[in-house]
């Protein structure tokens, strides 16, 4: 079942709705009469899974229409607010991938709207169909995986349950309580004794107390100048020498600007040598990072040029939208096209670049693959 009471149905139509904002919903308090009443109705109805399937699908076949969009986001402005009013008070909900994997959650925000809304019954992704895929590639044989910001497992949970046969563990760090909580739940119920769950914040320096700013998945971490508030921060080089890893295979990062300063904690692994140091998948944001002077000249991909890393822009939809079929594409960071307000996409840096040889290398185009956007930049190629 794609969700406990939904309709089974399959709709062969995938949108991207913009990039991973933190979608909080909108609650009767903040609208006026009329609206609030709207909202009450929807919450009311979501309480019902058979009433809210039924719902669901009636959104899924409005986005898959022929209604005139005039360039805006169907998901955003107008099915995404219905979905978050109507699952407002839905509790506790269980979705299941192809793999048989299945993730238990509440929904709260864009990416368990969007993996809500995903076309297919058992979609093959949570979040990011390509990075996804890119991340699998590369876990393949690893023995030691950091995922730096878990959240509920939505990468974890695959790569654990791709390197338990040969004994890899999945290293995570995340530092909101619910979050972890639900990461954990997913290990258990998939049976993953091989997810190790570290409530720290990876940073460039060891015990420093850092401030949670935002909520979900999209929290970030700054200093504190009180030591007695605050979460404790962690390097990898200390994480690793405390728990007798010689190597990372792989590295995945996503906290939201503090990117730079964890792959700074973790400089010993990035020094050594190719056949030893670990590949990389991280977001870049341009609210975190200065990208007027271009991609490869800023901080962080510089220091990653120093190190020996190769770094390319991954094209993705930050979205639950199925990539079957379709060829990975990377964009070569001196062409990658930056215009628009300020966004985030994935990176991926090797020092062997034959890792990435199965995957299409092209220029001039947008990393963020959206639907409702310039097909010429926005859309894949393949």
């Amino acid at each position: 079942m794609l969700v406990k009471g939904q309709v089974t149905t399959h709709l062969d139509c995938d949108r991207n709705f913009g990039r991973k904002v933190e979608t909080k919903g909108t609650t009767p308090e903040m609208c006026d009469p009329s609206e609030a009443k709207v909202l009450r109705a929807l919450r009311e109805l979501g309480r019902n899974p058979d009433v809210r399937a039924q719902i669901v699908l009636a959104l899924k076949a409005f986005e898959c229409s022929d209604w005139p969009s005039n360039g805006r986001d169907i998901r955003e402005e107008i099915t995404g607010p219905i979905l978050d009013a109507l699952y407002a008070d839905a509790g506790e909900l269980t979705k299941e991938l192809q793999s048989g994997l299945k993730f238990t959650f509440r929904h709260r925000g864009k990416i368990l709207r969007d993996f809500i809304l995903s076309s297919s019954e058992k979609p093959d992704h949570v979040w990011e169909p390509q990075t996804t895929r890119i991340l699998l590639d590369l876990a393949c044989g690893a023995k030691n995986v950091v995922i730096g910001g878990a959240y509920i497992g939505d990468h974890a949970i695959l790569i654990a349950n791709a390197i338990k046969s040969h004994g890899g563990i999945c290293h995570c760090f995340e530092l909101d309580d619910d979050n972890i909580r639900y990461l954990g739940i997913n290990a258990s119920h998939n049976g993953l004794s091989n997810i190790v769950i570290n409530k720290l914040a990876l940073w460039h320096e060891d015990q420093v107390k850092l401030h949670v700013v935002g909520d979900d998945a999209y929290a970030s971490t700054v200093p504190l100048s009180d030591p007695r508030d605050g979460v404790s921060s962690i390097t990898l080089d200390r994480y690793g020498r405390d728990n007798g890893i010689e190597r990372f295979d792989l590295i995945m990062l996503d906290i939201e600007g503090s990117e730079h300063n964890a792959l700074l904690g973790a400089e010993s692994y990035l020094r050594m040598e190719p056949d030893q140091a670990p590949h990389l998948v991280f977001e870049i944001h341009g609210s975190y990072v200065d990208f007027s002077a271009g991609l490869p000249n800023t901080r962080i991909m510089s220091d990653l040029k120093q190190w020996g890393y190769h770094a390319f822009a991954i094209r993705d939809y930050q979205s639950n939208v199925s990539m079957a079929g379709r060829m990975i594409e990377l964009v070569d960071l001196e062409s990658v096209y930056l215009e628009g307000p300020p966004h985030g996409f994935n990176v991926v840096a090797v020092k062997r670049t034959a890792a990435l040889n199965r995957y299409r290398l092209t220029t001039g185009v947008s990393p963020k693959l959206l639907a409702h956007k310039d097909p010429a930049l926005h859309s894949p190629l393949s």
